[in-house]
């Protein structure tokens, strides 16, 4: 068995993980909490989205938030984009790295993005043709991969279809999402398999949830088909607000000590990620704590 050397981890927790907890954070918060992100040695950290915020009112503050945080030169901070409209916001705001997503299932796109995946994929080429015009890399996510809360069971072939789809257009990765975590280390295996016949192994990124306690396992397994980039949110923040049932994604702290107890180097300092960690956590339990005294007061 040979694992990856390196592995290169992207924190998705101030974009993924907070657009699913029910506490607004303060903007200065958010920002703060970036900023205390970028000293750990992370390298690409999921700034925030431009969707909008009737959508996702936890990050209403978008703009702010990427105008306002520090820029670390050795950090890429991606966000999200929606649409040409999303794209030019988040180009005014300074974005220098984007993300676009769809998904495996037809069925999940229309209840999340209201639009089939092909109505998906073609909403984006305003949003491919300004990242070629300005120098924007973009990358691509794909939701439900290893199945659906409405179709079940979704083929690795569809998959990776989808993903050669994003990669012809121009993604320079393409992260599989098992959002509501029903993925195991067998079907995470013959799911790699497959998308690397389509896209280069260098292209392909996993993002795993750990609804049923598989999460670290099926990461395992995908390090072991040569996968070395990982999607991860620090204390295990955030899900999909569109799958019900679906818990957080894998905590950043826990990869981070799986891939060190496996040798392979990743950059970051677990410590300071575990402080990290804890101080999110304080800030969302005490703005949670606020809410509840205010509403006691009405």
């Amino acid at each position: 068995m040979e694992l990856p050397h390196h592995v290169t981890l992207v924190e998705v927790g101030p974009r993924d993980g907070l657009q699913n907890e029910a506490t607004f954070l303060p903007t200065d918060t958010k920002i703060s909490f970036i900023d205390q992100l970028s000293e750990t040695g992370l390298s690409v950290i999921e700034a925030t989205s431009f969707v909008s915020s009737k959508s996702i009112p936890q990050l209403a503050d978008h703009e702010t938030v990427l105008k306002t945080i520090k820029k670390f030169p050795h950090v890429q901070y991606p966000v999200l984009v929606p649409n040409e409209q999303g794209m030019k916001a988040a180009l005014a705001a300074g974005a220098r790295t984007v993300s676009v997503f769809t998904a495996a299932s037809d069925t999940f796109c229309q209840r999340n993005i209201h639009c089939t995946i092909e109505e998906s994929l073609e909403r984006f080429e305003p949003v491919f043709s300004l990242g070629k015009e300005f120098g924007i890399p973009i990358r691509g996510y794909i939701s439900c991969v290893l199945g659906c809360p409405y179709e079940g069971d979704i083929s690795p072939q569809k998959v990776a279809h989808i993903a050669n789809l994003l990669y012809e257009k121009g993604c320079y990765e393409i992260s599989l999402g098992d959002t509501i975590g029903v993925g195991t280390p067998g079907k995470a295996q013959a799911l790699i398999r497959e998308v690397k016949q389509q896209i280069p192994l260098s292209n392909i990124a996993i993002h795993f949830h750990d609804t049923y306690g598989q999460a670290l396992a099926n990461i395992f397994a995908c390090l072991q088909e040569g996968i070395q980039t990982i999607d991860s949110s620090i204390s295990g923040l955030g899900g999909c607000p569109y799958a019900q049932g679906a818990s957080g994604n894998v905590a950043t702290e826990d990869v981070i000590y799986l891939l060190e107890g496996l040798g392979i180097h990743t950059g970051i300092d677990l410590e300071k990620i575990l402080s990290v960690g804890q101080w999110i956590c304080k800030m969302l339990h005490r703005e949670t704590l606020s809410k509840v005294a205010k509403a006691r007061l009405k």
